[in-house]
């Protein structure tokens, strides 16, 4: 964005401060009246007849700019954030189930979601409750770390459960 003397165009219309409109000046009578109001010329649109610069503070002009973007990069990354899928069996062994815990519990410190599921085979459909424990003592390990997104659903031969981390 040009300001100020590096604006090369002849007239153009003039926007104060607070928004209202100064009329069509020349290039030297805009410049004269920022440098008396104390702010910057800053050309805002060179399209059309009369180009619209405006008088602002353009350093605070960058920095609120600056600001909005760090915000919206952080809300994109917060909608966007990595999912993690650990698979569990109903007959999990202590070890197995300590160590996927730990690794959970990392990636869950970081700010990431975790996808939990326990895919049942043959004859293991019949005791989906003992799928449904394992999830729930895996999500009630990781109480201090993060929630559970709802209770766990089947779906065909597959038990699922969300953990969202919890904001600090």
């Amino acid at each position: 964005m040009p300001i100020n003397e590096q604006i090369r165009v002849k007239q153009m219309l003039v926007i104060g401060p607070n928004g209202e409109q100064l009329g069509i000046k020349s290039r030297d009578e805009a410049l004269t009246l920022a440098s008396y109001a104390g702010f910057d010329l800053v050309l805002i649109n060179d399209k059309g007849d009369n180009p619209v610069c405006k008088l602002m503070d353009y350093n605070k002009f960058k920095y609120e700019k600056k600001k909005k973007l760090k915000e919206s990069q952080k809300r994109q990354k917060e909608n966007n954030a990595e999912t993690k899928e650990y698979r569990l069996s109903p007959n999990i062994d202590v070890h197995d189930f300590n160590t996927k815990l730990n690794n959970a519990r990392k990636y869950l410190e970081k700010g990431h979601k975790i996808k939990l599921s326990i895919r049942f085979r043959g004859r293991e459909m019949q005791f989906t409750d003992k799928g449904k424990e394992v999830l729930l003592r895996f999500a009630d390990e990781l109480k201090e770390v993060s929630t559970l997104d709802g209770a766990p659903t089947l779906e065909g031969r597959n038990m699922m459960a969300m953990l969202s981390p919890i904001k600090k």
